[in-house]
């Protein structure tokens, strides 16, 4: 059974929507699929129905978005399989209005540098919570400022060091939640709780901490970010502190770094069970 369980629709900062998202998974072979747009649950009912047409099993989930502030680190949460999701609506629109505001900051520094105009950004962001950098970089395409989404340009505007444009976390309390409130909420709402892509934010300390508190669940194992040795050293934690090793492509659709499709990275049937036991508990 073919499980990946990271992706993500037009609802955040995909250019698919979830039916299209859905068809393709079908189309490669996926038998189960996880649609994780960020902060957003909007998703699960329509993905389910959809799920039943195309024959593929939707498992709910979510990321969410954290800070780590013993490291100053940020940190990305998935969320399956959420018991009582009601409980987590109120961080779903902490966080989606605290995007809202960094990413028309964002738009509004581009728009002072280049002569376009904000709806030619919002005709790509208008099913989404925000705007994303995605979404600003397509448009400049557009209008011929860059030939890629990804390059001189973007590092130019949105480097989060050097970025002319870019609107980080501020001191807001770094704008997004304490990492251990995101988990306790998590599991308030019955759900599992596992660390995204840990070498993207570097949250390697962070999981044998939390790990070592029975405050995880689970580690993505299987994402391309990895480094060589990462897996290794991934694998010998889920195995010491009993977390379950999940495994996805972290589909963007056309938004992505670099070329993924539906089905790169895979969660071990093994892991799979478990997660579906407890969907099932």
């Amino acid at each position: 059974m073919k499980a990946d369980l990271h992706c993500h629709t037009t609802l955040s900062d995909g250019s698919l929507g979830i039916e299209e998202v859905i068809a393709q998974a079908k189309r490669n072979g996926i038998d189960y699929l996880a649609i994780t747009d960020h902060d957003c649950l909007s998703s699960i009912s329509r993905a389910n129905v959809l799920g039943q047409r195309y024959g593929i099993e939707i498992v709910p989930a979510v990321e969410f978005s954290a800070y780590d502030g013993k490291r100053e680190a940020k940190a990305h949460i998935l969320c399956y399989v959420p018991q009582k999701p009601d409980r987590l609506e109120g961080l779903c629109m902490r966080n989606s209005e605290m995007r809202r505001q960094r990413g028309k900051k964002m738009a509004m520094k581009v728009l002072d540098r280049y002569p376009i105009t904000l709806e030619n950004i919002v005709k790509y962001s208008s099913g989404s919570k925000a705007i994303y950098k995605g979404h600003i970089m397509h448009a400049l395409m557009d209008y011929g400022y860059t030939t890629e989404l990804y390059g001189e340009v973007y590092d130019e505007l949105f480097d989060s060091k050097t970025g002319l444009c870019a609107v980080e976390v501020s001191n807001e309390t770094m704008s997004s939640p304490e990492v251990h409130f995101v988990l306790d909420l998590i599991h308030s709402a019955g759900g599992l709780a596992v660390m995204a892509h840990p070498r993207v934010f570097d949250n390697f300390e962070l999981i044998e901490e939390l790990a070592k508190d029975n405050r995880l669940d689970g580690v993505e194992v299987w994402h391309q970010s990895l480094k060589p040795g990462d897996e290794k050293t991934l694998l010998d934690i889920c195995e010491k502190y009993g977390l379950i090793a999940t495994g996805g492509s972290d589909f963007h659709g056309f938004y992505n770094h670099y070329p993924i499709s539906l089905g790169y990275n895979l969660t071990p049937q093994e892991s799979l069970g478990k997660i579906l036991a407890h969907k099932n508990t």
